[in-house]
This record gives structure tokens, sequence and C-alpha cells, in this order.
């Protein structure tokens, strides 16, 4: 089938009575020309209405109009057409066939179907054109000529059923984008919501946090002239038993340390005598050597005088008993001095002898003086926060938990607002399509598209994935191709592209990216994945989130070049 434009026009407004009328109007003239060739005497071209002709030279095979507009009905004019192929043409304004032509081409009427313009070229060139001119009204027209049948009854029978399928799948498709877009409105809203919740927490966090500073404040502040028990806390008798503690563990270690000593040195001695001994019991006393006689008779001195010395070695169970960890069964009860050791000790002990009351009033006023002095520098405060008491150490996690919270809800906020200022593109349809991916399988490879995400290519042969690119917006690129059979394609217009850059890098090559086009369809299906270049992907991807309001069927135009 030759690969033909064609300009249709659907005149669903005209009349039965002006199509009837149409018949009488030379061959080929559409109905929207009729007035131009009304006249039975004369005819003036239309393009140059100062050129008259007679009637009879309209259709008679000679382009006598600048405009082509006295051959409505034959190829005379087809160098004219605008259909057509530009061809040099000498003489013409242009120098080619580029001229305006008053007549869009050959008028076939395809009653039972839709009325259509067809190249002048394809006129009686002896070829039955059904897919222009159903009709068959472009042919027979001379002696001889070929005559085809009309055929738009079936033509035109299944041209409606397509568009009517057509139709039907365009507003399935519309119905499948309104939900979508209601979804992403939803989702948009639990952000909005989700906005306002941590908004209110933070809010009462905030509270929250400046309560327990206070209250930490607060409880700092009393629990600081009371006396926390602690190693080295509680007046000067309280630091003076930490040391005697700290002390007596140094020591016990280090005498710890000096029996392991001991121990090893004494095997080294053990050895040593051996040696010697076996020395002293194997030599030659024959050989006259006064260096070997000299060295034996001290080791027998030595050996005399080490025996008499064992009476006065420390028995090793008086040093294990030393070495015993303190406790009540063993060394120094250190619990008994820790406890009330403290400045106020003698305080505490005429309390004692008060009444309650009395004994609670002394004690309240000791500790407002106490802190009276800390704050004011006469006494040290209790240093470290290991000696701070249970309530205070209570109050301070709890502000730190107050903080952690306060942090994690902040992050939480700006995330949530970051996702409502995201660009999803129009209706914000795309937040529905968040976590979603599509697939398909394209020789050795499948190629993944997680929507607003990356683009993904696995290798059928376990060489694992490839990062084709990520996300980084929504655009809109002017596409122009011809309409697939299949419906399956980007067609003409205005079209969605989703941007994805900085890809995994290709040998000895930039970084891959993806752009992926959408088209409208029912249901999300990549049709197509290309590379233009290297590194370079081009994927095309059917989907309802790319369907507009329905169209109404109306002019088309479908061009050859």
């Amino acid at each position: 089938m030759r690969r033909v434009g064609v300009f249709v026009l659907l005149l669903g407004t005209l009349a039965h009575g002006s199509l009837a009328a149409s018949k009488s109007l030379p061959r080929g003239v559409g109905p929207e020309f009729s007035a131009f060739y009304e006249s039975k005497a004369t005819f003036k071209c239309i393009g140059n209405p100062s050129i008259a002709l007679k009637s009879s030279q309209i259709n008679d095979n000679s382009c006598d109009c600048p405009d082509g507009s006295d051959e409505p009905g034959t190829a005379a004019c087809a160098h004219l057409d605008p259909l057509s192929p530009e061809q040099p043409l000498l003489g013409s304004p242009t120098g080619t066939t580029n001229t305006t032509r008053a007549l869009p081409g050959f008028w076939c009427a395809n009653d039972g179907h839709i009325g259509s313009y067809t190249p002048f070229m394809y006129v009686d060139d002896g070829v039955c054109d059904y897919e222009l001119c159903c009709d068959g009204s472009d042919e027979s027209a001379h002696a001889g000529g070929v005559v085809c049948e009309n055929r738009c009854g079936s033509i035109g029978k299944e041209w409606r059923r397509l568009e009517e399928d057509r139709r039907q799948s365009v507003e399935r498709s519309v119905k499948r984008r309104r939900a979508l877009v209601k979804e992403a409105r939803e989702l948009r809203r639990k952000v909005e919501v989700k906005i306002t919740s941590l908004k209110g927490e933070l809010e009462s966090l905030e509270a929250k946090k400046e309560e327990l500073e206070k209250k930490f404040e607060e409880v700092q502040r009393s629990e600081r002239g009371k006396v926390v028990k602690g190693e080295g806390r509680g007046g000067k008798l309280g630091v003076l038993v930490g040391l005697a503690k700290l002390r007596v563990s140094e020591l016990r270690d280090t005498l710890d340390k000096v029996l392991d000593q001991r121990d090893d040195l004494q095997d080294r001695v053990e050895q040593l005598e051996g040696i010697l001994t076996k020395f002293r019991e194997e030599y030659n006393p024959n050989f006259n050597d006064e260096g070997v006689k000299a060295a034996v008779k001290s080791w027998e001195d030595y050996a005399a005088s080490a025996t008499g010395d064992k009476k006065s070695e420390l028995a090793d169970a008086d040093i294990m008993e030393v070495l015993k960890e303190d406790g009540e069964s063993s060394g120094i009860n250190w619990a008994e001095f820790e406890e009330g050791a403290s400045d106020a000790d003698v305080v505490y002990q005429l309390e004692a002898y008060l009444p309650g009351f009395v004994r609670d009033y002394i004690h309240t006023k000791i500790n407002v003086l106490r802190v009276w002095l800390i704050e004011n520098g006469v006494l040290a405060d209790n240093p470290g926060s290991d000696g701070e008491s249970r309530l205070v150490i209570a109050a301070r996690e709890a502000l730190e938990t107050a903080k952690n919270d306060i942090s994690s809800k902040t992050t939480a906020l700006e995330e949530q607002k970051g996702d409502l200022q995201k660009d999803y593109g129009p209706d914000d349809i795309f937040r529905a399509f968040k976590g979603k991916c599509v697939s398909t399988d394209v020789g050795e490879y499948e190629y993944e598209l997680c929507w607003i995400d990356k683009t993904i290519q696995k290798s059928k042969k376990g060489h694992g994935n490839t990062n084709m690119g990520n996300f980084v917006k929504i655009d809109r690129e002017l596409a122009d191709e011809e309409d697939r059979a299949d419906g399956k394609g980007l067609g003409k217009g205005q079209r969605i592209v989703l941007r994805y850059d900085n890809g995994q890098g290709c040998w000895n090559g930039p970084s891959r990216r993806t752009d992926v086009w959408l088209a409208c369809a029912e249901t999300d299906e990549v049709w197509r994945v290309s590379e233009s270049e290297k590194c370079v992907y081009k994927i095309e991807v059917g989907t309802p989130a790319a369907c507009e309001a329905v169209q109404e069927p109306g002019v088309r135009f479908k061009d050859e070049l």
C-alpha cells in the first residue's frame, strides 16, 4: 500500500440537500468550494479572479489557472498539489511546485464513510486507492479507464467499528485517569493531614520541652543541696572514705601483680639451680681447670646458705587472704563507712532527738542554706553526673527524650513539606504511581520503569542490573510520529516526558540517562525501548496518566512527507 497523505474533512454540518446538489458540480469539487463553480457561463480562477475561463475549460486536462483551480477532477495540475512532493518548476514564481494551490486535492464524497481529499497525483492513475477514496471516484473518468467499485459501505462500517472501539477505549482510559487523579488527591490530602498533625505534635512537644526544662532546673536546684551516696561524695569524710577505698584497691592490685612476678622469677631460679646442680655432679674433678673448680665451690656455698632461708618465706595462704575482696566477711566493710558519710552527719544525728515537725523544718532550712552556699560559690557542688540523684537523672532523661522527639518530628515534617511541593505532573497524578513499576522484555534484557524513581536494565543471563537513570523532573516535548495501526504510538502533539538522569556510567562513556515518553492507553504498558545514542535511552509507555478529555472526531490530517 502506498504511503500517502490525506486531508479528511468531516462535514457533519452539511445538509442532505447540499450533498445532493454537489452531484451537479464538476468532478472533484469539494462542498466548501461549490460557490466558485455554480456559474455555467464562465469560471474565474479562485486565486486569480482576473483570469476568466469558459466553463468548458474546467477539467479539460489542461492547467490554465496558476492556482490549478480549473482542474479539480484531473491530474493536470498535480505538480501544484500541496500534498505532493515539491519539485522544480521553471516559470513558476518560486521556481518550484511550491506554489499556492487553491484546492487541497481531489474531493471524494465517500458516501457511507467520510469525505476526503486525495492528492491529484493519484487521480486516474489506474490504481483504486480505497484507503483514500473508497467510492472509487478518483478513477474511470475517461474511456478505457479503470473502474473501481464503491466500497465505502464495508470500509465505512469497519472504520466506524474501529472508531467506536477507539472511542470506548479512550473513554475507559479517561475514566481510569479520573480514578488516578482522585487517588492522587486523596494521597495529597493525607500528606496535608500529616503535616497538620506533625505541626500540632511539634507544638505540644515544644511546650512539653519547656515544661521539662523548668522541671529539670527545679529538680537540679532542689537536689543540689542534698548529700548523694556514691564513691567520693558526701563531704570530706565521704571523700576520704572514697580515696581510702580506691587506695586499698590499687595496693591489692599491685600485690597481685608482684605475686605473679615472684612466681615467674622463682621458676627461673629453679631452672638455673637445676642446671648448676647437674654441672657440679657431672664435671671431671681431675680436669685441672681453676675456673671450673671455683664455680663449683661458689655453687656449693650458695646451695648451703639458700637451704637455711626457707623458714623465712611468706606463706601463699597469707597473701591470698590479703587479696580477697573487701566485704562483710573479709577485709574492710566499706558500706558501713559510706552510709551517712557527710559533713552534715552531726546535724542529722541531732535531728534524730527532735520531734518530727522540728526535724523536717531544720532539714529543709539546711538544704536551702546549702543550695544558697553552692549557688554563691561558698561550697563546691556535687561534681560529675555519677553522683546525681535518681530524680535528677530521670528529669534529664525525660528532657533528652523530648528533644529527640522534636528532632525526629521536625525531620518528618520537612520531608512531608518537600513531598507536597514536589512536581507530580498535571493534577498531581503521578503521586498515585509512587512505589509502582512496569517492565517489558526486549531481547536479552528486561527493562523496568519505576515511576518517579529510576529506570533499570536487567540482564536475563544473570549479569546483574544496570541503573539507566534516576528521576529528575517532569517535562513536555513535541512528538511527531505517524499513528500506528495497533494504536501503541506517540502520534503527534505535546507529550509528557519523564527525565531520568545520572544513571550508572557506561564503559568509556557518560552516565546513562533515559527519557520516558508517555501516551494515552487504558493500562500501564512499556511499548518500546530504544537507544538513540550511546547510553541515552528512550522508553515509550502507554498509561492512563497521559490521557486527556475525549476528543470528538473532526478534521484529521496525515502528511506523507
